[in-house]
């Protein structure tokens, strides 16, 4: 018997996934939001194993995400591969929670997947989620779904393509609804060709839990095109689609919100579709929420998994398992002997419960001893270049310049990693001696710039340097401790740890001796469903630095850790 993939294989706050090959080697690409840089992108072998690589929009003169809302910025990115160069399409969106949606659709090419990538080449603004298919013949081809401002919407969803001309680098002749209905909505488009057929594979039903995924054909890539329909396809209204794959009615299984698939062919001839995923904590919205009521709470946001598919004789594509339920183990692809292929990986393997029992932890330490900083480091809207952070001031430590507040949407000097299991434990060893109230630094969990905990050193009047724990939630801002006296002169440390949907917060002047900064918080505001603005990213943990009196404070880190505590697998 074949190895297992475990899913997801992306976790934590890694949606809407897009997966190809290229010889021997997979990469795939996910959505980075307001999140700096642009697109991440993994590497693997196997499918299984997978090792982020660099980022394709890493240039201010490719992406400058100033000033823009939460879960907006760089959407649904499409990477592509033909006649030795990589394409990569992607949305930013620059105004969304609105009537006029403002959703800017580009392509950046390269020839190696580590880049250099160029500038970007402005498509539609139509709507998002644009995707490229090369066509045999040579033409190119973009789809991609199309908003509607108009009260009513004349089409519940709406799918529309155009012709790319990769010469002039632009789009070209008439744009063309491929697909548009009264009650079911798709988004997410990808066009594939299989033998005679054009297939297009689009998610479904929004990104919640009713979320999944499509697929129709036609013989001719402008259409008509016929969704495919099948007895497993539970449907409990007219405004669900007929899912090849959805967790929708499945409230017990543990992959939820599946859908937005891509697809990608094994050297072997298997076929495997990648899509998103979340895993639900315990808690929810409350009945009387004004979004989302009763809604499960999704802390780590939305994940990437694997399904191993199959051709049917009549040529539509299915789950190779059966039915339309994703999976959380699944075959590993074979190789040309017929064995499953594996290579070596820093993870841990683990289980993906959510419940408690016996678990394994693996810390990641970051002693800021390299001359950059590691790639799994993403910022806020704009790039921590030196004028904000340094490795180099003072060597074996991160020194960060305080600028803007953390609601900031501009300037923030602030770096973060996923939250990727309901169980985590950070730290960070910093020395900062603030000179007023203004100046604060230290360790913060985060959603958004309007939700987050945030354990910070900072200077009261009376009390003198001290440390604090501030809670904002939806905007309203609360300390949940007093003003705790820290001794002047002295690096501090901060943890918290993340049991479920509770952190706690701890300080001290080393590790082992901690004393606990209030009770435990409950952490379930911090969730795409809880969040009055943004719903589409996940939790994140970092350590930042402001200074509101514009004088650029700064704070040494001498290191920040992070460590995942998993359920090990039985056996």
């Amino acid at each position: 018997m074949r190895e297992k993939i475990i899913n997801p294989i992306l976790r934590g706050f890694h949606p809407d996934p897009s997966v190809i090959r290229v010889g021997e080697d997979y990469y795939l690409a996910t959505s980075t939001f307001e999140w700096w840089p642009g697109v991440r992108l993994h590497h693997s072998r196997d499918l299984k194993n997978w090792e982020l690589i660099e980022y394709p929009l890493n240039r201010m003169s490719q992406l400058d995400l100033r000033g823009v809302g939460a879960s907006q910025g760089v959407w649904a990115p499409d990477l592509s591969y033909c006649d030795g160069a990589f394409y990569l399409l992607y949305t930013v969106v620059k105004a969304f929670y609105c009537n006029m949606y403002d959703t800017h659709n580009y392509l950046v090419t390269a020839s190696n997947i580590h880049g250099p990538w160029s500038e970007p080449v402005a498509l539609n603004n139509f709507g998002f989620d644009p995707s490229l298919f090369h066509d045999g013949d040579g033409r190119k081809y973009v789809v991609s779904m199309a908003t509607d401002h108009r009260v009513p919407k004349k089409y519940a969803g709406r799918l529309v393509l155009q012709e790319y001309d990769p010469v002039k680098k632009e789009m070209t002749g008439p744009v063309q609804d491929i697909y548009k209905a009264d009650k079911i909505f798709l988004e997410g488009p990808h066009i594939f060709k299989h033998g005679k057929w054009y297939y297009l594979f689009s998610a479904d039903t929004g990104t919640g839990e009713g979320h999944g995924q499509t697929i129709q054909r036609s013989e001719n890539i402008w259409g008509p095109y016929e969704m495919y329909r099948a007895d497993f396809m539970e449907r409990a209204s007219e405004s669900e689609a007929y899912s090849i794959l959805t967790s929708r009615h499945h409230e017990e299984i543990l992959l939820q919100k599946s859908g937005h698939c891509d697809l990608v062919e094994t050297p072997e001839g298997e076929w495997y579709a990648v899509h998103l995923c979340g895993r639900a904590s315990e808690e929810r919205n409350p009945a009387d929420a004004a979004r989302f009521p009763n809604c499960r709470r999704y802390i780590l946001g939305r994940e990437t998994a694997v399904q191993k598919m199959k051709w049917t004789e009549d040529g539509w594509l299915v789950m190779e398992c059966g039915g339309n339920t994703p999976q959380t183990e699944v075959e590993m692809p074979k190789r040309g002997d017929g064995k499953a292929q594996t290579e070596s990986t820093e993870a841990v393997e683990t289980a993906v419960g959510f419940d408690g029992g016996a678990r394994e932890t693996q810390f990641i330490r970051d002693d800021f001893n390299g001359p950059k900083l590691h790639l799994d480091y993403q910022s806020l809207r704009i790039p921590m270049d030196g004028n904000h952070i340094s490795l180099k001031e003072r060597p074996g430590y991160l020194r960060m310049y305080g600028r803007s507040g953390l609601s900031s949407k501009f300037s923030q000097t602030l770096i973060a990693r996923r939250m990727t299991e309901y169980y985590m434990e950070a730290s960070a060893c910093m020395e900062f001696e603030p000179e007023v109230f203004k100046q604060m630094a230290g360790l913060v969990l985060m959603y958004d710039t309007d939700n987050y905990l945030y354990l910070h050193v900072s200077r009261d009047e009376d009390v003198g340097k001290c440390v604090t724990l501030l809670k904002a939630e939806n905007k309203k801002y609360e300390y949940l401790t007093d003003y705790l006296p820290l001794e002047p002169g002295r690096e501090v440390y901060l943890k918290l740890t993340i049991n479920g949907s509770k952190a706690q917060f701890f300080y001290g002047y080393q590790e082992g001796e901690w004393e606990k900064a209030g009770g435990a918080v409950n952490i379930g505001f911090l969730s795409d469903e809880a969040c009055a603005e943004g719903w589409f990213t996940g939790t994140m943990i970092g350590i930042c630095c402001q200074d509101l009196t514009g004088f650029g404070r700064y704070a040494d880190f001498d290191w920040f850790e992070v460590g995942a505590v998993r359920k090990k697998r039985d056996g």
